[in-house]
């Protein structure tokens, strides 16, 4: 196995943190990972992975190497593709984490156009409610939904997403439906936290002047995305959600907009990258396509 493949090997057990994984998507033997793993490090003086029976990871030299395989296998592919054209020239592995919501209800939908376009690109999909580790878990990019903290990575607005106030019909045939701010002491509002118990549940709006946080009664908390929108179709209570996220609930009925003149403040939706010299092209027309793609959901 020559040294850029012995590299893009390593990095493989370095995201997935195990050598069968890392086997299993290469599709070769799983001795053969660690010879390869065995060599690069007799070959590089040092080593680069710490073992255990249940765990593999990065030792402090491995982390600096990672980083280093990972901007000489980018500059690699820009030399490999420097002269040639065509979508079917672009090819690799992306891997990226979206927002659940976003996920399923703008890029999966669409995704298959990608790929008939960019037949030679391979998607690795990471969807959770989670904030994933971009650099630690080897991640090309990253959309996320919310105010940003300083993370040192590559930061591009996408715009801001319009929240939405929502009940199902079960709701308000239980309930009645809300009108206003005065009314919310009879209603219930589905509670979402990312720890349980954290705080009491509270809904946000605007008021006029500021947005505002009032109190509300709450049957359920949960910490899933997903959760939070079966629960509100179950009619459990009211939810705050981006209208990127369920504007096929809104359209086909499932799901009715109330409240429309008190909506929380809109929330900044970004796509975050590691700050490295180059992407690949494949990581590039990849990002070009979700900012399409979102420009038909954000204000």
């Amino acid at each position: 196995m020559d040294r850029l493949n012995a590299m893009e090997v390593f990095i493989r057990v370095a995201e997935l943190a195990s050598f069968t994984k890392a086997a299993d998507s290469l599709g070769v033997p799983k001795g053969s990972i660690s010879t390869s793993i065995q060599s690069l490090e007799s070959h590089m003086g040092v080593r680069l992975l710490h073992r255990t029976t249940r765990n593999v990871s990065l030792t402090q030299d491995g982390q600096i190497f990672y980083e280093r395989c990972k901007d000489l296998l980018v500059d690699v592919d820009e030399l490999e593709t420097m002269f040639q054209s065509g979508k079917t020239n672009i090819s690799g592995r992306i891997r990226v984490d979206i927002p659940i919501g976003v996920a399923k209800n703008v890029v999966i939908p669409n995704l298959a156009k990608f790929l008939n376009e960019y037949p030679n690109i391979e998607i690795e999909l990471s969807t959770t409610d989670r904030r994933v580790d971009i650099i630690a878990e080897g991640f090309d990019c990253v959309v996320r939904i919310g105010t940003l903290s300083d993370s040192g990575l590559i930061a591009k607005s996408l715009g801001q997403l319009r929240m939405i106030n929502c009940v199902s019909p079960a709701y308000i045939k239980a309930h009645g439906e809300p009108t206003k701010i005065e009314e919310l002491a009879e209603h219930f509002i589905i509670y979402y936290a990312t720890i349980l118990g954290a705080r009491s549940a509270s809904w946000e709006y605007f008021d006029g002047e500021k947005y505002a946080s009032l109190k509300m009664k709450s049957l359920i908390t949960v910490n899933s995305s997903d959760t939070y929108t079966a629960a509100c179709l179950e009619g459990l209570g009211i939810i705050q959600v981006p209208f990127a996220g369920l504007k096929h609930y809104i359209e086909d009925g499932r799901l009715v907009e109330v409240l429309k003149s008190y909506e929380a403040e809109p929330m900044p939706v970004s796509m975050l990258y590691p700050n490295r010299r180059n992407q690949p092209k494949r990581v590039k027309v990849f990002m070009d396509w979700i900012s399409g793609l979102m420009k038909d959901y954000v204000q």
